[in-house]
């Protein structure tokens, strides 16, 4: 069930960024569900890592660019 509103953006992109801790970039949108399932993220991490857009990421910052695309 995804959350609507900033606040549930604000947790999940916390929850995101330490399921990403450690990754390497530049990675692609795969590269990132596959380090989060080693990560053992939890299914909401998952759920909005499928939602990204699918491009090669650089950085952090780019991926919570993409992230906040999808909110």
């Amino acid at each position: 069930m995804a959350q609507g509103g900033s606040s549930g953006f604000q947790g999940s992109a916390a929850n995101v960024t330490h399921s990403l801790k450690g990754i390497d970039f530049p990675c692609s949108k795969q590269d990132l569900i596959k380090h989060a399932q080693k990560q053992n993220a939890d299914q909401t991490v998952m759920q909005e890592l499928e939602g990204l857009p699918e491009q090669q990421y650089t950085s952090m910052a780019d991926v919570m660019k993409g992230f906040g695309q999808t909110h």
